[in-house]
């Protein structure tokens, strides 16, 4: 799959589809901003055509931010994407919904070892994925260093703790490599629980000091950097999960200008996920 922040965020959606079907892609990401774009000039009314003309399928929606929050006090934007959200999934049956950890709710040192707020934080992600199941659609947390869930442990209470058969959380490995980075923790996860993975390549010191600017601007594609992405796979497979494997190569200085440049990216990208895959 290709995930949506591989390309810019608001890349020609022609150019997108084209580049995912040429390099063997079976699905493409989505995102709640870029689709109101889409709404907006009307291409969205044509979607569905133009993913059945390269056989694609949107496999996954980013990303939902807020959740977490009181419904009353979140931003007006959360209610918004939420909408488009679960418009998304009415319109192209897709497949996941990504969310996004929330930051400074809790006052523990780790808040996934509180157990007053990892019951506060289940209530909420249960009741998001109640809305959800009403549209078809898996909900997936992806834990982010320096979050209120950092990795893979804390996502797995919090899911566990609401109890919802739609629930379970992504695997992305930049964040498994420059957060806890603890293989066995991701072995131990139950098959079920894992929604989505995610794989890219990067350098292991990071280049800029700010998370976030780095995890959007530096990535690699698989097997062009330095991180244990072989361990990351063999603890994946030992889950049993069949969870899709995407990839997410998010990269300011990589080629998508143009329909060739684009072409050439994802397919770099496509081809370093397979490399690995066979080999691993």
């Amino acid at each position: 799959m290709l995930s949506h922040f591989t390309l810019d965020r608001h890349h020609d959606i022609a150019q997108r589809l084209d580049a995912a079907a040429d390099a063997g892609c079976s699905a493409v990401g989505t995102h709640v901003g870029d689709y109101r774009r889409l709404e907006a000039d009307g291409t969205a009314d044509r979607l569905v055509d133009m993913l059945d003309e390269r056989n694609l399928c949107v496999g996954e929606i980013d990303a939902l931010r807020d959740w977490a929050a009181p419904r009353s006090a979140a931003p007006r934007d959360a209610a918004e994407n939420e909408a488009t959200a679960f418009r998304i999934a009415d319109r192209l049956g897709c497949r996941s919904l990504h969310v996004l950890p929330p930051t400074g709710t809790s006052t523990a040192t780790t808040p996934a070892d509180d157990p007053e707020w990892v019951s506060h934080t289940a209530s909420r992600f249960a009741g998001l994925c109640d809305r959800a199941a009403e549209h078809d659609l898996l909900v997936a947390i992806e834990f982010l260093p320096g979050t209120d869930i950092a990795d893979a442990a804390g996502a797995r209470r919090v899911v566990e703790e609401a109890d919802r058969a739609n629930g379970g959380l992504v695997l992305d490995v930049w964040h498994h490599e420059r957060g806890a980075r603890d293989l066995a923790m991701l072995a131990s996860l139950p098959a079920g629980i894992v929604i989505d993975v995610q794989l890219s390549d990067g350098p292991l010191v990071p280049v800029l000091a700010d998370y976030g600017e780095d995890t959007r601007r530096n990535r690699l594609p698989p097997g062009e950097g330095e991180m244990d992405l072989a361990g990351f796979v063999a603890a994946v497979r030992a889950t049993g999960a069949g969870a899709p494997w995407a990839i997410e190569v998010c990269n300011d200085s990589a080629p998508g200008t143009t329909a060739g440049s684009t072409a050439e990216w994802v397919g770099r990208c496509a081809a370093g996920l397979r490399s690995l895959l066979r080999q691993h």
